[in-house]
């Protein structure tokens, strides 16, 4: 008997881990960290439910945290197998999952330095050390290429456009059975990254449902953002753009270099305040072919995405001179949820501040600063003080990285029949209801909705 656990990821956007057991071989897909609501945190420092020892592969669909970060966790605990991904998911693992050690050492030494904390001393997830070894173990894949990742349990990658090297995996066992692990879906006609690959004939699917619940603007030209910026520019202020350090800060910088090329925005100083960020763009850069055609041809090194006045920050002081700056600029800087890094030191000196404009351009779990800002907070607690919110509060969801309904479904009408079992995975549980409703209304599918820990047979 077959069984998958759905270790992550369920009713919750967060912590993607689904554990398969076939033939005596235990793999896990994807291997994320909880963030958000301190109850979801709380998991990522439970027990593995099985010896981590006992896996005997890690297949990663893409690099955000959300499906890598519990790696380095895993690996301090006892894995030694391979981690499965695609070649641009290594690259960006190389930046995330040292940083992400760096940020939770960073945060525990400010925790036990200010006494924020219950914990005497506050630790850790895990180290850098732990995560350089994790990187030691990644084996890259080419995409739409068939490998036993253990045995009687094979694998192939196929176009996600979520993400440089993001995948959806399929995944055949021996004795016929066909699984499709949707991982993050990208969206349809966005610049940057391609449409997502056609699906393919499955007996289980697991998709996403983070939007499930509505359609993403129409294509808006960059206007929201334009106005955004003229708006902060007359008034003095700087833009503060909390954004994943990789993926999003890509499409921003493509949209404000277009956006002025068209004369449309003032040409304002642009900041990407993320040396992650910074080599993410080289990552992009070298791994052009693997971009939207529309964009190859512009692809001229980093400065391809780089606007008239565009800067990169490196250092912690040339971070520091920015965010005591009270010049007019463009921030862009790192964590996009605006649950740590750089970003926070910006934020903390901008949101008194009415001049200024903080612009969130991506999905906000709950339990996060940047939830807590678009759903109107007067303040937000910032290295452990009150910081009062005096600042423009905007959210733009045209540039979100994550397929909407509409294209979940129009995803899903590529499998040439429909699915045995069908799960919605990665969503909060109103707008995955939304969608479980809606697939039962055009495709007439049954969709399953599996709380943590459930498992199922295949």
């Amino acid at each position: 008997m077959s069984t998958l656990t759905f270790l992550g990821a369920a009713r919750t956007v967060t912590g993607s881990k689904y554990l398969l057991e076939h033939g005596g071989s235990r793999v896990l897909i994807d291997c994320g960290l909880f963030q958000g609501l301190k109850e979801l945190r709380l998991r990522n420092w439970e027990a593995f439910p099985v010896p981590p020892q006992s896996v005997t592969a890690v297949v990663l669909t893409h690099a955000h945290l959300d499906h890598v970060g519990y790696l380095p966790r895993l690996v301090a605990q006892g894995y030694r197998g391979r981690i499965f991904c695609t070649g641009g998911t290594a690259d960006l693992c190389r930046l995330v999952l040292p940083d992400s050690a760096r940020i939770q050492e960073e945060d525990a030494r400010q925790a036990n330095r200010h006494g924020y904390t219950k914990h005497h001393p506050a630790l850790p997830l895990y180290r850098e050390p732990d995560a350089l070894r994790a990187l030691t173990q990644l084996q890259p894949l080419g995409y739409d290429r068939d490998i036993e990742v253990a045995p009687g349990i094979g694998i192939r990658f196929a176009t996600a456009g979520h993400l440089l090297g993001s995948a959806y995996v399929v995944m055949k066992l021996a004795g016929g059975a066909t699984l499709l692990f949707g991982g993050d879906l990208g969206r349809y006609n966005r610049p940057v990254l391609p449409d997502p690959a056609a699906a393919v004939e499955a007996d289980l699917v697991l998709v996403e449902s983070t939007y499930g619940d509505r359609d993403h603007a129409l294509d808006d030209n960059g206007e929201p953002l334009a106005e955004v910026i003229r708006d902060t520019s007359r008034r003095g202020g700087k833009v503060i753009i909390p954004a994943f350090a990789i993926g999003r800060v890509e499409e921003l910088l493509y949209w404000v270099r277009r956006l002025e090329l068209e004369r449309r925005i003032p040409v304002l100083p642009v900041y990407v305040d993320s040396p992650m960020a910074a080599e993410a763009l080289r990552f992009y850069t070298a791994r052009v072919a693997e971009l939207d055609p529309d964009i190859r041809p512009a692809q001229k090194g980093v400065a391809a995405f780089g606007s008239t006045r565009f800067q990169t920050i490196s250092t912690p002081q040339e971070s520091k001179a920015l965010t005591a700056s009270q010049a007019s600029a463009i921030v862009i800087s790192s964590s996009g949820m605006a649950t740590g890094g750089r970003v926070l030191h910006h934020m903390a000196a901008a949101l008194p501040d009415s001049r200024h404009t903080m612009l969130f351009v991506g999905y906000q779990a709950a339990g996060t600063r940047g939830r807590q800002l678009v759903d109107g907070a007067r303040e937000v607690r910032i290295h452990g003080r009150l910081v009062p919110v005096a600042a423009r509060v905007v959210k733009i969801d045209s540039m979100s990285a994550h397929a909407d309904r509409g294209e979940i479904l129009k995803w899903l009408r590529t499998i040439p029949r429909a699915p045995k079992r069908l799960c919605l995975v990665h969503g909060e549980v109103e707008p995955m209801t939304a969608l479980q409703i809606r697939l039962k209304e055009q495709l007439g599918w049954d969709a399953l909705m599996p709380t943590h820990g459930e498992r199922i047979e295949i």
